[in-house]
C-alpha cells in the first residue's frame, strides 16, 4: 500500500477492476429482489456541471447501498439529445446539430466515467438515434388509431424574419430573442395528444405515490386542476343568427353580479367586431403579440377594449357588454369569461380602471362593502350568502350553485360540469433537431400515417440550420415521397416532436433489451417500476406529468404493467456559488468566474475586498446564486477531479447539505473533504502496517474498548438508517467522522484493541464505500480482504455490542437543562428519579423549593417541575 493517498492511481485501479469484472452489468434474476435507481438523464450541452455531479452522486450512493443490501440493481444512463440548444449551437458554429451533440456526448460520458458511477453502460441510449425515436413514432401512430393523437390548429409565436416558430421563452418583450423582430401570433395545424382523457386517473393516482414529496404531488394536482362548476351560455344575435357565448365558472353563486364578459383576442366574436373597428383590430394585434403563458398573464398589466357587442344575461335578460381582454387565453376554457367585479379581484381592478359597473351579490356577516378598495372577504365563498340576487337571496355557496345550475338547465343554457385546468399536449415543433412526426400529406388521400414497416422516418443528420426556418422544408430528399395509400407524389410532415416526448419513456427503454422489433420487452416487467427517481424540482410538473401519461398509454396498449412508472422521488436542491461582476458605465455587466477572483482578508480571516487576479482591480459581489453559465459562477468538475480526485468531489457533494436542500459551494469545504480522505487513508495504513489483527473475544473487553465497539455499532446502525431510509448522507458521513475521531484517540496496542480497531475501520470503509468508492476499494484490501468491497454485503449491528451498562440522562428543571447523570441501563424510574435529584448541579437549582412533579422519559431525560 502506498504511504500517501494518490487519488489518480487509486481511482484508476478501482475503475479498471470494475471494468474488467463487469461489476455494474444488470441482468434480470427472478430469484432476487430488484432495485431500479434512475437519475434524470442529462442534455448533452458540452460539459457536466456541478448540478449533474450532485444529482448522479446521490443516485450512485443509493445504487451502491442497495447493491450491498443484496438487491439486484440497475442504474442506467443516456442522453436527452434532441432540442433547440443544439440548433442554436449549430447556427453559432456552422456545424450540424448531430456532430455537436455526439461530440458532447463523448466528452460528458468520459466525465461521468471519471466519477466512478456504478452505471450499466451497456444500456446507454441517445434519444437522437433512429433506433430510439422509431418507437416515439410507433406509439404516436397507435395514439392516432385510438384517437389520443389528433390534429387541430394552434396558436404559435411566429418570427417573421427567421420564418420560424419560437418557444415562449424565446420571446422577450414581444420580440424574437435572436432577430428582435416583433412576434406574430399565428394559427397553424398542429398535432396534440389528448392527455385530458387521462386527467381523472392522473389526479387520482397521485394517492398511489406516498413516497413522492408532498409539494410535488400538490404541484401536479394544481396543474391538472380539477374544478367543479357550471358551464353556461350568454345568448346573443349576430347577423341575424342566434349565437351563444359559453363560459365556465366555479362561482355560479355570483352570476347575478355579472356586469361584463371578456373574450380572448382570437375569439370569433372579437374577430367579427374588429372588422368594422380599426382601433379594436389594432388592440387585438397587440394582444396577439403578448405571451401565451398563463404564468405571464397573471403578472401583466390587464388591458381591455369594448367590442360594441352585448350578450344577454341568461337569468335576468339584461344586456351584458363584451370586452376583449389581454388576460384571456383562447386555449383555456372556451376563450371567454364572465366578469363579476364585486367578487373577483382581477375583475374588480379592471372594472375600476375602465369605470365599469360593480354590483355586490355576496355578503359576509356584517362586513360593509365598499368600492374604494378590494377586500379579501369579497371573494369568500365559504362564509358568503347571496344578496341582491332575487330568488337566490340568502342561499349559501353550495345551495346557490345547485339552484342556479338547475334554472340554467331548465332554460337549456347550462348545467353543472367538471372542468380541468390541464390542456391537451401540443407536440408539434416547427424545428429541425427532433423526432420526425410520421405523417405524409397527400393531395388525394389527406394526412396518411407512415406504415409501421417504413419506420423509422429518419431525420437527416447533415443539416445546418441558418435561422431561416426549418431546414427540413428545403430538403427535397426528405420531403418528397410517395403516398402509402395511392402511390402518388406526396410530402412528408416536417414538424418534429416536442422533446418532452423523448424523455417521457426512456426509463422503460433502459429496462428492456432495446431490440429493434419492439418498443419494450419482457425484461421491462422485471425492472419496472423505477424504485428511486432523482432529479431537479424544475421537472416536478411537465416532465413527470407527461411521463406518467405516456406510461399509462403504454399500459393501455399492452406494452407494460402497472399504473405508475416512478415509486419514490427525490428532488435534489440546486448548487449555489458566489457571483462576481463589474458593471461598466456603459455596456453590459461582465461576470467573472470564482476561479478568476482573489479574496483579500485581514489577519483574522475577515474579508477586506475582492479583486480580479489578472489586473488586481476590484470587482463586486452579487451574493450567492444558483450556478449558471449566464452568471459565470460555475465550477468545472473536471478541474476539481484533476486537483483532488473524484472521491473528494463526491464526498463534498454528499456532506455539504442534505440532498433536497440547496448546496452552497465552498472551496474550503472541498479542501476539508480531501483532508478527511487523506486522514482515513493514514488511519487504515498505520493500522495495517502493524500486521493482521487477531480475532478477539469481544465478551471480555475493557470498559474503554467496550465503549469504542459500542460506538462503532451505533454508527453502523445510524448510517444504515441515514442512507437506507432517510437519505441524509451528510449525517451519515458525520457519524463516521466521529467514529474515526474516537479510533484515532485509542492509544492501546493490545490484541483486543487491534481487533476492535479493525472492526471499526472495516465499518468505516464499508459504510463510506457508496459515497467514496475508489478509496474504499483500496482500503478494503489494505484491511486484509481479498474480495472487492463492491461485492461485500452491508454489515449488521451486533445487538450485544449495543448494550450499555450505564446511560447518560439529561436532567431539566422546569424545562431548562441543569445537569447530566449516569444511571444504570436497567435502573427503574424510582432509581433514575433518585439519582437525578441527588445530582449537585440539579440540587442547587431546586434549592428549598417544593418539587411538584418529576417526569421521567426512560433512557433520555428527567424533567423536575417546581
Amino acid at each position: 500500500m502506498d504511504e500517501q493517498y494518490l487519488p489518480e492511481k487509486v481511482e484508476k485501479d478501482a475503475q479498471d477492476y470494475w471494468e474488467r469484472h463487469h461489476s455494474f452489468k444488470a441482468v434480470p434474476d427472478p430469484t432476487r429482489e430488484k432495485f431500479y435507481c434512475l437519475s434524470m438523464f442529462p442534455y448533452p450541452s458540452g460539459k457536466l456541471h456541478m448540478g449533474h455531479v450532485r444529482n448522479y452522486t446521490i443516485g450512485d450512493v443509493i445504487t451502491r447501498y442497495q447493491r450491498m443490501q443484496g438487491r439486484n440493481v440497475l442504474q442506467p444512463m443516456g442522453w436527452d439529445a434532441f432540442g433547440l440548444p443544439a440548433e442554436n449551437a449549430a447556427m453559432a458554429n456552422g456545424v450540424p446539430p448531430a456532430k455537436w451533440t455526439y461530440d458532447n456526448i463523448a466528452y460528458m460520458k468520459k466525465q461521468l466515467k471519471s466519477l466512478g458511477f456504478a452505471i450499466d453502460w451497456g444500456r446507454e441510449l441517445a434519444t437522437c438515434k433512429p433506433e430510439y425515436y422509431k418507437w416515439n413514432q410507433w406509439l404516436f401512430l397507435r395514439m392516432l388509431e385510438k384517437g389520443i393523437a389528433y390534429k387541430k390548429t394552434g396558436v404559435v409565436n411566429w418570427d417573421p424574419v427567421d420564418q420560424t416558430v419560437l418557444a415562449n421563452e424565446q420571446v422577450i418583450d414581444g420580440r424574437g430573442w435572436r432577430t428582435g423582430a416583433v412576434i406574430e401570433k399565428r394559427e397553424i395545424p398542429m398535432y396534440y395528444l389528448a392527455i385530458t382523457q387521462y386527467a381523472e386517473e392522473l389526479l387520482a393516482d397521485l394517492d398511489k405515490l406516498p413516497e413522492w414529496p408532498e409539494r410535488v404531488r400538490t404541484m401536479q394536482a394544481n396543474w391538472i386542476g380539477k374544478s367543479v362548476g357550471v358551464r353556461f351560455a350568454f345568448p346573443y344575435q349576430l347577423d341575424g343568427r342566434e349565437e351563444k357565448l359559453w363560459v365556465f365558472t366555479t362561482r355560479a353563486d355570483t352570476i347575478m353580479g355579472v356586469t361584463f364578459c371578456a373574450v380572448a383576442a382570437e375569439h370569433p366574436l372579437a374577430t367579427h367586431a374588429a372588422k368594422t373597428n380599426p382601433k379594436l383590430a389594432a388592440f387585438i394585434d397587440e394582444c396577439k403579440r403578448g405571451s401565451v403563458m398563463e404564468a405571464d398573464l397573471a403578472t401583466i398589466e390587464k388591458k381591455g377594449m369594448p367590442t360594441g357587442i352585448s350578450v344577454t344575461h341568461p337569468l335576468t335578460g339584461d344586456p351584458i357588454p363584451v370586452w376583449v381582454g389581454n388576460y384571456v387565453l383562447m386555449g383555456y376554457g372556451e376563450g371567454a369569461v364572465m366578469a363579476v367585479p364585486a367578487h373577483d379581484e382581477r375583475d374588480f381592478h379592471f372594472a375600476k380602471q375602465y369605470k365599469l359597473p360593480i354590483k355586490q351579490v355576496i355578503a359576509v356577516g356584517s362586513e360593509k362593502f365598499s368600492l374604494d378598495a378590494w377586500q379579501e372577504w369579497y371573494a369568500d365563498k365559504e362564509h358568503g350568502r347571496c344578496v341582491n340576487s332575487g330568488k337566490y337571496d340568502g342561499l349559501d355557496y353550495s345551495a346557490a350553485i345547485d339552484v342556479i345550475a338547475a334554472d340554467l338547465k331548465a332554460k337549456g343554457l347550462g348545467d353543472k360540469q367538471v372542468m380541468w385546468r390541464l390542456r391537451d399536449w401540443g407536440i408539434s415543433r416547427q424545428r429541425y433537431w427532433g423526432c420526425p412526426i410520421p405523417v405524409i400529406h397527400c393531395d388525394h388521400c389527406g394526412d396518411v400515417p407512415v406504415p409501421d414497416k417504413d419506420l423509422p422516418v429518419v431525420l437527416p443528420e447533415d443539416c445546418v440550420p441558418d435561422g431561416t426556418g426549418n431546414p427540413l422544408n428545403k430538403r427535397t430528399d426528405f420531403v418528397n415521397c410517395q403516398c402509402p395509400k395511392c402511390d402518388k407524389a406526396a410530402k412528408r410532415e416536417t414538424d418534429t416532436m416536442d422533446t418532452f416526448v423523448d424523455s417521457s419513456w426512456y426509463y422503460a427503454r433502459y429496462a428492456s433489451q432495446r431490440g429493434d422489433t419492439a418498443m419494450v420487452d419482457g425484461e421491462t416487467s422485471y425492472w419496472m417500476p423505477v424504485d428511486q427517481y432523482i432529479g431537479g424540482i424544475e421537472h416536478a410538473i411537465l416532465h413527470l406529468l407527461y411521463s406518467r401519461f405516456w406510461w399509462k398509454v403504454m399500459r393501455d396498449t399492452g406494452l407494460v404493467r402497472g399504473d405508475e412508472p416512478f415509486m419514490r422521488l427525490l428532488t435534489q436542491g440546486m448548487v449555489l456559488n458566489e457571483i462576481f461582476f463589474r458593471k461598466p458605465a456603459s455596456g453590459r455587466i461582465q461576470y467573472f468566474n470564482p476561479a478568476e477572483i482573489e479574496i483579500q482578508t485581514d489577519d483574522k480571516g475577515g474579508r477586506l475586498g475582492v479583486v480580479l487576479k489578472s489586473d488586481g482591480q476590484p470587482v463586486e459581489s452579487g451574493g450567492i446564486g444558483t450556478m449558471s453559465k449566464s452568471k459565470n459562477n460555475g465550477v468545472d468538475p473536471q478541474s476539481l477531479i484533476e486537483q483532488y480526485g473524484a472521491d473528494t468531489a463526491r464526498l463534498f457533494m454528499m456532506f455539504a447539505a442534505p440532498p433536497e436542500m440547496t448546496l452552497e459551494w465552498s472551496d474550503e469545504g472541498v479542501a476539508g473533504a480531501s483532508r478527511f480522505l487523506r486522514r482515513l487513508w493514514k488511519l487504515v495504513a498505520d493500522h495495517a502496517g502493524l500486521g493482521p489483527a487477531a480475532k478477539a473475544d469481544f465478551s471480555s473487553l475493557s470498559p474503554a474498548l467496550r465503549d469504542l465497539r459500542r460506538q462503532a455499532h451505533q454508527t453502523l446502525a445510524k448510517v444504515t438508517d441515514d442512507i437506507g431510509r432517510r437519505r441524509t448522507f451528510n449525517t451519515a458521513i458525520a457519524s463516521v467522522m466521529e467514529l474515526l475521531n474516537a479510533v484515532s484517540k485509542l492509544d492501546d496496542g493490545s490484541a483486543p484493541a487491534r481487533a476492535v480497531r479493525q472492526e471499526a475501520l472495516e465499518f468505516a470503509v464499508l459504510t463510506l464505500s457508496p459515497i467514496v468508492p475508489h478509496v474504499c476499494h483500496a482500503l478494503w484490501h489494505t484491511l486484509g480482504h481479498k474480495e472487492a468491497v463492491i461485492d461485500v454485503r452491508w454489515p449488521k449491528p451486533d445487538d450485544s455490542a449495543l448494550k450499555q451498562d450505564n446511560l447518560e440522562i439529561v436532567v431539566q428543571v422546569n424545562g431548562k437543562l441543569r445537569g447530566r447523570v449516569s444511571v444504570p441501563a436497567q435502573a427503574g424510574e424510582d432509581r433514575v428519579r433518585e439519582l437525578a435529584l441527588a445530582d449537585e448541579a440539579v440540587a442547587r437549582h431546586v434549592g428549598d423549593k417544593p418539587v411538584r412533579k418529576v417526569i421521567v422519559v426512560p433512557g433520555k431525560l428527567v424533567n423536575i417541575v417546581l
